[in-house]
């Protein structure tokens, strides 16, 4: 599937080639290829193609976790300025994350939205098509729940606005994007199957349509709907967890059960510019951005193996295969003195890796989803939050709060994009005050920092193409 993915957008790059923002976006739906959409080869190659702007630099690769740079979790450790904007909430709507990242998920909805124009025409195996309609459906899903969850009001582009050439639209509602996104997990639920072969391992299954509805009910406070979405992934043993958690963020077990929907990289093969580069630290290879803080690593209990596999800490003696072995010293890091272990792996020469991938969403996540939405909903959320402790090897919780809810997301989902909407879903429901929790001063590498409410609930969306709608789109509240 890694290798699957990126060839295959090379070879039709004619039929799905993308322009460089949202209103001057190909009409994918009445321009193509004569020679395209053919059979179900064509349908294939043309799904594989929407997963590959995800690969980008500017879609999950790095610009995505710029955003959670605002977290409590770790240091930007870059020399960007618009990086430090967004970790320091003193960004405008000119920042260059702000506007790359909203023309690469468009990309992404506009091929998602030619394989749902044209593969109901093609002639073609049935359970095929299904898949393939399927993974559209999931695709653009996901990218509109993205969307949500940084911009908040943002246009909704649907086949009917390719096919019509209606590309300048104004924003819909926050209820409205996530309506959209719920829909298209819904479809791609019913026509993705539950698992694939080996050979097709990382592509979408309905266990990932299911864990995404259940973060999305879960922000939504939909505590019933989120708890049976929960049960989709949960009790099927399809999406099992892994022995280990280190298992997830290694290369030989990287695609196991547990990984619901991962970004899949491969050596020669895709960009240079995956997590790997922006996560590993300088003297192994890597640029050492995203560093975590002596805070996150203060947060683990002692013993907690997942410390170990998520962090490299001064002392930490470090396997690179042919180059040997290598002791982590605090020099090694930019600023903090600590790197993410889970995005770093070594290739047999002793180089790092750029195969490994990077997971966007795991069951143990869905678990905790879980376990919140009993808590939340007054009932008992012990079992699910207890299966992830358990793998750790750590001890049961009785009677568990969302005291122990909130400690155990961020232990187990460090540096994995989840943390600073984590907190400020948690604000926007009375749990935590999210302005006197980013003034706390957190040492050198965290100072005090000013988040508004509630204009920091949201991105301002890129001002390059506010200017190019002349006056469709409207700027988000307070930019």
């Amino acid at each position: 599937m890694k290798k699957i993915t990126i060839l295959a957008s090379y070879i039709i790059l004619a039929a799905l080639t993308g322009c460089d923002d949202l209103l001057e976006t190909t009409p994918y739906g009445t321009v193509t290829s004569q020679q395209y959409w053919r059979n179900g080869d064509d349908v294939v190659a043309a799904v594989n193609a929407v997963y590959s702007p995800l690969l980008d630099e500017d879609g999950f690769a790095h610009t995505e976790y710029t955003f959670d740079n605002c977290s409590d979790d770790m240091n930007r450790a870059g020399d960007h300025s618009d990086e430090t904007s967004l970790e320091m909430f003193t960004f405008d709507a000119s920042n260059s994350h702000i506007l790359a990242t909203w023309k690469t998920k468009y990309e992404v909805i506009s091929r998602a939205n030619a394989v749902l124009i044209n593969a109901p025409k093609v002639d073609m195996d049935e359970t095929l098509r299904n898949r393939s309609m399927g993974e559209a459906y999931f695709l653009r899903g996901f990218v509109y729940w993205r969307l949500s969850l940084i911009y908040g009001e943002v246009p909704i582009l649907l086949e009917d606005d390719a096919l019509a050439l209606n590309f300048n639209k104004p924003k819909s509602t926050l209820a409205e994007v996530r309506a959209q996104a719920e829909a298209d997990f819904l479809k791609a639920a019913a026509l993705l199957p539950v698992s694939y072969s080996d050979g097709e391992a990382g592509r979408v299954t309905q266990g990932s349509a299911y864990g995404f509805l259940t973060k999305l009910y879960v922000y939504q406070e939909n505590w019933a709907k989120a708890i049976e979405a929960s049960t989709k992934v949960t009790s099927n043993a399809a999406y099992k967890l892994a022995t280990g958690f280190n298992q997830n963020f290694e290369l030989a077990t990287e695609n196991n059960p547990e990984i619901l929907f991962s970004l899949q990289y491969e050596t020669g093969w895709t960009t240079d510019n995956s997590p790997t580069f922006y996560h590993t630290p300088q003297a192994f290879g890597g640029w050492g951005f995203h560093e975590p803080i002596q805070d996150l690593v203060n947060e683990y209990e002692k013993g907690d193996p997942r410390k170990a596999s998520s962090i490299f800490s001064p002392g930490d003696v470090v396997d690179r295969k042919a180059a040997g072995k290598e002791t982590f010293t605090k020099d090694m890091t930019r600023v903090t003195g600590y790197a993410f272990k889970k995005y770093t792996q070594f290739a047999d020469n002793g180089d790092m890796s750029q195969s490994l991938n990077a997971p966007f969403l795991r069951t143990a996540d869905v678990y905790l989803l879980a376990a919140e939405a009993k808590i939340r909903s007054g009932a008992n959320g012990d079992a699910e939050l207890n299966v992830v402790r358990k793998r750790a090897g750590l001890t049961a919780i009785t009677n568990a709060t969302m005291k122990n809810i909130m400690h155990e997301r961020r232990v187990e989902l460090a540096g994995e994009n989840e943390r600073h909407q984590d907190l400020m879903r948690w604000d926007k429901a009375g749990l935590i005050d999210i302005v006197a929790h980013y003034k706390i001063d957190r040492g050198p590498n965290k100072p005090p920092r000013n988040f508004v409410k509630p204009k920091h609930y949201y991105f301002p969306l890129p001002q390059r193409e506010v200017d190019l709608s002349n006056g469709t789109l409207i700027q988000n509240s307070n930019y």
